[in-house]
């Protein structure tokens, strides 16, 4: 296969041989071939600037999937033309690092963005006299109107505006300057203009041609599916404590996605509490420029490094070796998640996307209409359905054979292992993931297979411990049992105990919500029963539930030295579980 795929890349460079953008690729970039879709955007982008179908090809919106190689359509242009190319960018992190990138690769470029002083504008304007080819800017510094009259004067040929998804997504939010990039771009009137973007529905693709072209565009879209990205979704309580075993035990470099500031502060700072200091850095929008150039330029060089990072990091930053990436918070459409997730697996190595969701996420999405585009994550992660299909359902784009995602991959090991084994897993999620406790009963478990197979389910094992200390617990003595028992299956894993009060309320607190289980008043005051009704074992017991009996307390008194009391009260609970399997 990997021959096949040389000898193709070998055929393409000597049939485009004679071709402009190949040998503008090759010489510049070192790259012998380009793809299908990359020709036909530069060839749109060079025929609108020679005057050929502008009123067509002018107006472009072009999809293409995360790591196929946007950056190529307008910068083998900009060697092209006789012109320079403005492009424009959302964040500055992301300027920077292309900025970078291009004056490592040799080309000439200048960045325009707010703080600069007027010695350092004119400088830049000389670079453009003299030759510069990409000048890079954002919405808010073309918001001058200095600065766009002399920029008006410089010749641009082409306007390319990145991670156009931004105009939607941003723009009608707290970047309302998007919303006037359309008006900007009419004033510095030039011939061609392309809004590129990973990842949009057919509403964003809507609003992104109302606000740049007026509602009329030319849309180039390659296929959506990134093949190498494997999806999978775990149900936790405490994300917190999920997130210290992925970075424990998944590939890195590890990029964790968290909806706030302060939560990739916290996330950060637990990481290296409990793994060594200098194992995560957070990086968001409230740092500084310097601050994030060295979180930036730590996390690029490094190879088992993990960084906790709100949505400011990432978007076309390209550092392509990272293995895995986790999101401790959903973002609130599929097309945010498909773009956070793309930071894996650039160099078209395997990358795996894990999404922790919890019962409070459950509830906050259940708010959103079915019809709305924030419903598709809910979708993804609660469906029954393939992962991928749902997410490029989301973008009305193809149909796609499922390359790795939990729900299919079940279903594989499933067909190949029979109905009764995984129903049994289903019904026995501390066998499925407590692989340390029960190594030498050598179950077979398709989630252990998988990543994040190590990973407790806390909120059922919680619950399997409650089902037959019925109105034994309170919420007080319930909490170091069962703090005890989930530290003792991750210990031997982890090296350190990183289950805590806050992993205990986040479990409670999803049980309740749940209504699983209730506090009662009143002559078993204070006392923690579970809201289902659930059979008592000993009215059927034969011999086949005897020898688990047997086998399973063997199995405690080995790998949990507890007192006879507490190892009961465990066993029943295993024991409710395998009358549930067995009936």
């Amino acid at each position: 296969m990997e021959e096949t795929e040389e000898k193709l890349k070998i055929d393409a460079d000597e049939i485009f041989c004679d071709d402009p953008a190949g040998i503008a690729a090759y010489e510049n970039f070192g790259i012998k071939y380009l793809y299908p879709w990359q020709r036909l955007v530069i060839a749109n982008i060079m025929d609108a600037s020679s005057g050929e179908n502008q009123e067509v090809l002018g107006k472009q919106i072009v999809l293409l999937p995360t790591g196929a190689g946007k950056s190529l359509c307008f910068q083998i242009p900009a060697l092209l033309l006789d012109g320079p190319t403005l492009v424009i960018y959302p964040l500055l992190a992301l300027m920077s690092d292309q900025y970078r990138r291009m004056v490592e690769g040799g080309m000439k470029c200048v960045i325009f963005r707010g703080g600069q002083t007027d010695e350092e504008r004119e400088e830049n304007f000389r670079a453009i006299r003299e030759g510069a080819k990409i000048i890079i800017a954002n919405p808010e510094v073309l918001s001058s109107p200095a600065l766009l009259e002399r920029l008006c004067a410089c010749g641009i040929r082409h306007v390319a505006i990145d991670e156009a998804h931004c105009v939607s997504e941003w723009g009608d939010s707290f970047r309302p300057l998007y919303l006037e990039l359309g008006r900007i771009v009419k004033s510095l009137a030039v011939p061609v203009v392309t809004a590129f973007t990973a990842t949009a529905s057919p509403e964003v693709l809507s609003r992104i041609a109302e606000v740049l072209f007026d509602g009329d565009a030319h849309i180039v879209r390659s296929e959506s599916d990134r093949p190498n990205i494997r999806y999978y979704v775990k149900k936790v309580s405490s994300k917190k404590t999920a997130a210290l075993i992925l970075a424990k035990t998944e590939s890195r470099p590890m990029i964790i996605f968290c909806g706030t500031r302060s939560r990739t502060e916290d996330m950060a700072q637990e990481l290296n509490v409990a793994f060594g200091r200098g194992t995560a850095k957070f990086y968001h929008a409230g740092l500084d420029k310097e601050e994030k150039t060295e979180v930036e330029e730590w996390f690029f060089r490094q190879k088992n490094a993990v960084l906790c990072a709100t949505c400011a990091y990432g978007m076309g930053v390209d550092k392509k070796d990272i293995h895995t990436v986790v999101h401790l918070d959903p973002p609130l459409t599929a097309e945010a998640y498909i773009q956070e997730a793309g930071r894996g697996g650039r160099d078209g190595s395997v990358a795996n996307a894990i999404l922790l969701w919890s019962q409070e996420d459950s509830l906050k999405f259940c708010a959103f209409p079915d019809s709305s585009r924030n419903a598709a994550l809910r979708h993804f992660a609660l469906g029954s359905s393939c992962r991928r299909q749902v997410l490029l359902d989301a973008l009305g784009a193809e149909q796609a054979v499922c390359s790795g995602c939990d729900i299919c991959d079940s279903a594989s090991f499933e067909k190949r292992n029979g109905f009764l084994q995984k129903k049994f897993f289903r019904h026995f999620p501390v066998v499925l993931t407590a692989s340390s406790l029960f190594k030498e009963m050598k179950v077979p478990s398709a989630e252990k297979l998988m990543p994040g197979g190590n990973l407790l389910n806390d909120t059922e094992t919680a619950y399997g411990l409650l089902c037959l200390s019925d109105k034994y617990f309170t919420e007080e003595t319930f909490e170091p049992v069962l703090l005890s028992l989930l530290n003792r299956l991750t210990l031997p894993l982890l090296e350190v105990n990183v289950w805590e009060h806050s992993a205990y309320m986040s479990i409670i607190s999803d049980l309740k919500s749940q209504r699983r289980i209730k506090i009662l008043k009143w002559f078993w005051r204070s006392r923690i029963t579970v809201e289902t009704g659930h059979k008592t074992l000993y009215g059927r017991a034969g011999r086949r539930v005897r020898a688990g009996l047997i086998s399973l307390h063997r199995e405690l008194e080995r790998h949990l030295p507890l007192e006879q009391g507490v190892r009961r009260q465990l066993l029943l609970a295993f024991l409710q579980f395998l009358e549930r399997v067995l009936s």
